[in-house]
């Protein structure tokens, strides 16, 4: 077995990892942090207040900035979210630089912010950055400026490689886990259902509208992300038939996904990865879903059907042909092409190679301190949870 690492997760400042999920990333999240730990692995997780403490994962403190009034004043004040943004992961990479690095062996950093990979190039530990999106202009700016000093960086899927292959050419892609322990085998039934985040770029009018198409009932469940697109494109189509369920725990979502007869999957965006085909497979769920970005890559004739973007139309004449595949079948390839144990088993292959390359092959990480950096003073820890509410960027 691999030697225990220490290993600091770098998360959204703003979103705690806990049930029910703000996003895909946030649930990608913790399921990585739960299984690291249970694989005997210290892992320190920078993440909003009110992370779920089940984890047994330590907390990276979340520094808030009190302005003056003058620089609140200053006519280059940004918007109050940028600053908190900025602070927080300004101070979090200002801290591992000036020693706290000392208490790790690696970073491996899920954040959407630029910061974390503008200065890694400060730190004495390797740093992995995982990209769960297109390409974003700060995020952009900060890996084409560094010339990829710094950090190593991985893809949820061959489509978000891809879309970053002109920032580098080094990309390691490692598919999003999902816990198939945890999404079980569903009995199936014969409603509908589509989950996620609620908005403009999820597309559940869609889903609404192609359900209505094929004659059968949906039950919709997640957050309502974007009130300003619920309220005129989702509210007014709800009745008898076409019903919102609410934000579900995981224990729930796992029994309506495991009783539904299909899940719909509607992105108007070219989705990095598709977690809701993941889980929903796991269930023994067949899927139909908008053959945009990296769906492709993990859902086969076995397990569902791709129809074109956008396309209402053809997703209703697909349903039935999904709803009769065998849930069994649809389930083990699930198993087989989405596990975390998977996805585990490759980050933990990355950290020992980039832990190798450092120079680190003979793994005594646990023994001393990273070079170049002091060995820790006793004195108090300075990881402490400070709350944090603010809205998703």
């Amino acid at each position: 077995m691999t030697a225990p690492r220490r290993i600091a997760l770098i998360a959204s400042n703003r979103h705690p990892i806990r049930q029910p999920f703000a996003g895909g990333l946030e649930t990608h999240v913790w399921h990585l942090a739960r299984a690291l730990v249970q694989r005997g692995h210290h892992v320190s997780l920078f993440a909003g207040m009110g992370t779920d403490t089940g984890l047994a994962c330590e907390s990276l403190r979340v520094h808030e900035i009190a302005l003056s009034t003058a620089a609140q004043a200053d006519v280059s004040m940004p918007a109050a979210s940028f600053m908190a943004d900025h602070h927080a992961y300004l101070a979090l990479m200002l801290d591992l630089a000036h020693g706290d690095s000392a208490h790790y062996d690696i970073v491996h950093n899920h954040s959407l912010h630029h910061l974390p990979v503008a200065m890694a190039p400060m730190l004495s530990i390797p740093m992995l950055t995982t990209v769960h999106t297109p390409p974003t202009p700060w995020l952009e700016s900060a890996l084409a400026a560094g010339r990829g000093d710094g950090t190593r960086i991985a893809a949820v899927s061959r489509h978000t490689a891809t879309a970053w292959r002109h920032v580098s050419e080094d990309i390691h892609v490692v598919p999003n886990g999902v816990d198939t322990t945890a999404w079980r085998l569903g009995s199936g039934g014969h409603e509908l259902v589509w989950f996620g985040r609620i908005t403009p770029e999820k597309g559940t009018h869609l889903a609404i509208a192609a359900a209505r198409k094929a004659a059968l009932p949906l039950l919709i469940a997640g957050p309502i992300s974007d009130p300003a697109y619920y309220e005129p494109a989702v509210e007014p189509e709800l009745d008898g038939r076409i019903r919102y369920v609410g934000h579900l725990a995981h224990a729930e979502l796992v029994a309506l996904v495991g009783a539904a007869a299909a899940v719909l999957v509607t992105p108007m965006w070219d989705e990095p990865y598709g977690l809701v085909v993941a889980e929903s497979m796991s269930c023994g769920t067949p899927v139909v879903a908008f053959d945009r970005g990296g769906i492709g890559e993990m859902l086969e004739p076995r397990a569902g059907r791709l129809v074109p973007p956008g396309d209402v139309t053809a997703m209703a004449s697909a349903i039935p042909e999904a709803v009769e595949l065998p849930r069994e079948q649809v389930r083990s390839h699930a198993v087989r092409r989405c596990s975390e144990d998977a996805m585990v088993r490759t980050y933990l292959s990355l950290y020992t190679d980039m832990l190798t390359t450092a120079g680190d092959a003979d793994d005594d990480r646990l023994l001393r301190a990273p070079r170049g950096v002091r060995p820790h003073q006793p004195g108090p820890r300075r990881r402490r949870r400070v709350p944090r509410a603010d809205r998703r960027r």
